[in-house]
């Protein structure tokens, strides 16, 4: 059934409209064929009395975009036919104006329809007029009119329900974008992070390398390394946001275990940072797993570019129901910057459900940033 609809779809609507006259013009034909005119039998029925139904017919073609000039025709070749009762032959259902109906209830702009209640209340009332005058018979008026304000009713449901899921359509197009744009955003955001990071080390160890070449070749050497690794693990984190991988690996994974891992880089170029863990340490959602690690290493970044601190502390803090992580640094404060760093960090916390405070660190010296992640165990 699902593929003789989608089949049905498929026709162009103006060879819909096409067939549909035709088969009112066979229906409404039928009768001159199948029955015999009382008044002149040998004779038959007059010509006059069929161009009628091709009046009623052919507006059909034009239903959709003149819905309501076509229920004005139809009405009135319905009007002429009548006029030939009893004489003409009997036609048991009003095919041709059930459709005009139907057309305006679902194709016609709120004025049209209007209007044509106008018109089908004006039909109805020379209909009646007529059952008085003993013109059609009262059971074939009473069964047209039910019949057509069906017609109406039908007409009236399938265009709200076409305005339905057009709406919804709509509305998933708008999600659609909405959702590229918090991909982009996410993508944006983690570009950020790596290579605000990886510069601000590179940096770091770039700007002390030249002062221990000769007095500590060694010390200068590892500070190269260090330039070295982090450009290749931004490298890798890059072509991981950026879906270059074919296959994520966990050390190339931002999760709350490469925290420490992160820790001991910032320690290696320089700025003395510790790690405290308290409390037992329970498995997030991947996406909470992401967002701490991006917490820390924007802090970090921060503290690296701007605090010039003599130590920076990084805490987890395992609660009943969250995961509580706190960066802290004795250096100058906040230092009045764009803030990019704080807003992405208060961004991706909120992604989560989660919350953000920042403030002045221990002893009123410094910067503290305080992230709370609600527990989502998957």
């Amino acid at each position: 059934m699902s593929h003789v609809v989608r089949l049905v779809r498929r026709v162009p609507t103006g060879v819909a409209d096409l067939a549909i006259a035709l088969a009112v013009l066979v229906a409404h034909s039928a009768p001159f064929l199948l029955t015999v005119r009382r008044a002149d039998p040998e004779t038959g029925y007059m010509l006059a009395q069929y161009l009628p139904v091709l009046g009623q017919a052919l507006p059909l073609i034009w239903r959709r975009r003149a819905p309501l000039a076509v229920l004005a025709a139809v009405l009135a070749a319905t009007g002429a036919y009548l006029m030939y009762d009893p004489d003409t032959a009997a036609q048991p259902v009003p095919y041709a104006l059930l459709i005009a109906i139907h057309g305006v209830a679902m194709y016609g702009s709120r004025r049209e329809r209007m209007s044509g209640l106008v018109l089908f209340t004006l039909a109805a009332g020379a209909q009646l007029a007529g059952v008085v005058l003993r013109m059609p018979s009262a059971d074939t008026t009473v069964r047209g009119l039910i019949m057509c304000v069906a017609a109406w009713a039908i007409g009236r449901a399938m265009a709200n329900r076409h305005a339905y899921t057009r709406q919804l359509e709509r509305e998933r197009e708008l999600e659609a974008r909405r959702a590229a744009e918090r991909e982009r955003s996410a993508i944006a955001r983690d570009m950020h992070d790596i290579l605000g990071h990886a510069i601000s080390l590179m940096v770091v160890q770039a700007e002390a390398g030249p002062l221990v070449v000769r007095p500590d070749p060694a010390r200068a050497e590892a500070a190269f390394e260090a330039i070295a690794t982090a450009g290749r693990d931004a490298m890798e984190q890059l072509r991981r946001v950026l879906g270059l991988l074919e296959e994520d690996t966990a050390e190339a994974t931002p999760t709350v275990a490469r925290i420490s891992a992160l820790v001991e880089s910032v320690n290696r170029a320089g700025q003395p940072t510790g790690l405290t863990v308290s409390g037992t340490p329970r498995p997030l959602s991947p996406d909470a797993e992401a967002t701490a690690y991006r917490v820390v290493q924007e802090a970090l970044t921060n503290a690296i570019k701007h605090a010039r601190a003599a130590r920076v502390a990084v805490e987890l803090n395992w609660r009943k129901d969250a995961l509580v992580i706190g960066v802290t640094d004795d250096g100058r404060g906040h230092t009045g910057g764009s803030g990019n760093g704080l807003t992405g960090i208060r961004e991706r916390a909120e992604a989560c459900g989660g919350s953000v405070s920042f403030g002045t660190g221990p002893g009123r010296r410094g910067f503290a940033v305080t992230v709370r992640l609600p527990e989502d165990t998957p």
